[in-house]
């Protein structure tokens, strides 16, 4: 299903409280607006994340205005038109996060579906609500929070902000904060799990592994693929988000063959799609 934003369409405010938050990694590709708001940064959620946000497109629009622009942002020449596009960011429509990035992850989690059908299901709504998608231009946004197609990666140097991760995460420690009762499923990349890496009791990593005999090898596209299905098939559900670890396994299990590894004292968590020949 194909889904045109419009600027007429809105989401009541709110959130939500399950237990499970779920942590997203932005796509290097991303969909622009053909309709919607310009950016609002006082507008998206994370209000106290604004200033920093300011600096962040202050010096993207910097960037992008210069004659290296495409090196200094590490990206090739067919990009040239994304890097141009940064200029005008805060003039460009917006459109959900979810609709806005694109690529293995999202499309496996049907996202233009989970947001149309959030329009007329509340508790939907609130559940994107409580998506995280990691963005080195925001800090971090919910999966309804409206934004523009950017182009910008966390491991990016922006001149005197330095590298982005390193950047973000003082500022995200402070800024988001989590029950001690929170599941934290992390989808993330390794960039973006720098810039928030939370606490390790709390966090579990979705990863999948291909296995063939006694091989164990890590699949980065297809982990993109499985991570974004498993997280389409949770929110997509009509029972309650998995409330802790158990509960959590259990809900993969219907769908895969998994393997849990609990958290140790210097890392989280970890679930794995198990994938076999």
């Amino acid at each position: 299903m194909k889904l045109t934003w419009t600027e007429n369409q809105r989401f009541a405010v709110g959130t939500y409280d399950g237990d499970v938050k779920i942590l997203l990694p932005p796509s290097e590709g991303k969909t622009p607006a053909n309709s919607g708001p310009p950016l609002d940064l006082p507008g998206l959620s994370a209000p106290d994340l604004t200033p920093q946000r300011k600096k962040v497109l202050a010096a993207l629009q910097k960037v992008s205005k210069r004659k290296d622009a495409l090196t200094q942002l590490g990206v090739g020449a067919s990009l040239a038109a994304d890097v141009e596009r940064n200029v005008g960011l805060d003039t460009l429509p917006c459109a959900p996060a979810l609709l806005t990035y694109s690529g293995v992850l999202y499309e496996a989690m049907g996202a233009p579906d989970l947001v149309a059908d959030a329009m007329a299901d509340e508790t939907l709504a609130q559940r994107l609500r409580n998506v995280h998608v990691f963005s080195a231009l925001f800090g971090q946004v919910n999966g309804l929070d409206p934004i523009p197609a950017y182009r910008l990666a966390m491991k990016t140097d922006l001149g005197t902000l330095g590298k982005l991760s390193s950047w973000w995460k003082p500022v995200l420690a402070e800024s988001l904060m989590v029950d001690p009762a929170e599941v934290i499923l992390d989808c993330r990349s390794s960039d973006y799990r720098g810039a928030w890496p939370g606490p390790h009791e709390q966090v579990i990593t979705l990863g999948a592994v291909k296995v063939i005999g006694a091989k164990r090898s890590v699949v980065s596209h297809w982990a993109k693929y499985y991570r974004g299905e498993l997280v389409g098939r949770l929110l997509a559900d009509d029972r309650e988000l998995p409330a802790n670890s158990e509960d959590l396994v259990s809900r993969a299990e219907e769908s895969y063959e998994v393997e849990f590894t609990p958290h140790a004292k210097n890392r989280p968590a970890a679930l794995s799609i198990i994938l076999r020949d």
